[in-house]
């Protein structure tokens, strides 16, 4: 097994990362074009805590190793399985996720947590931090070197595509906060007209 971890300060209030959390995969975000549809597949509020939980299949279209491929076989199409807690009381968003390509050769579970960085926010700049660890098991077996390449370079693949991700929600988060404030511009002109 080998993890991938990662944490990062978002210069954002959790409210706002929250929120954009859900527009993550869109036009906005020319980072993450592998992602090509995310469907909900349930939503349910717990009534007794008030978490929002969230069952999402995303699908990708990313191009493996081409010595994985040649080994393996399989197309460029993945799938990934992703529940998310939304605890507006706690202010944190926990999301986990695993593969459902390849899932009989390669365990990857990934857990996000973003939550407010109270030790770096002050009135008027709220900051979010953001956690990131996945756990990658490869399951081949007794071929401790195939294994262990294939551990590597997912790891490695991983943590390219994060920081990715990271640069294609900022741009998401930066979009978001000009597109609401402009929005509330125009209400407030509403109101005195």
């Amino acid at each position: 097994m080998r993890v991938y971890s990662s944490n990062y300060t978002f210069d954002y209030s959790w409210e706002e990362v929250s929120t954009a959390n859900w527009r993550k995969y869109c036009p906005w975000n020319d980072k993450s074009t592998h992602v090509v549809a995310v469907d909900t597949l349930s939503r349910s509020v717990d009534p007794a805590t008030g978490i929002l939980r969230t069952e999402r299949l995303i699908t990708c279209n990313q191009t493996a190793p081409a010595w994985v491929l040649s080994l393996l076989g399989g197309s460029s199409t993945s799938y990934v399985y992703e529940t998310s807690y939304v605890d507006t009381a706690a202010k944190k968003v926990t999301m986990c996720s695993n593969n459902l390509t390849w899932s009989n050769l390669i365990n990857v579970r990934e857990t996000v947590v973003y939550q407010p960085d109270t030790k770096a926010s002050s009135p008027g700049h709220e900051r979010t931090l953001f956690n990131q660890e996945a756990r990658i098991t490869a399951l081949c077996g007794g071929w401790q070197k195939i294994k262990t390449k294939i551990e590597e370079a997912t790891v490695e693949r991983f943590g390219e595509n994060a920081q990715r991700g990271r640069e294609g929600f900022e741009a998401v988060l930066e979009m978001s906060r000009r597109v609401f404030g402009e929005e509330r511009e125009q209400q407030k002109l509403a109101q005195h007209a």
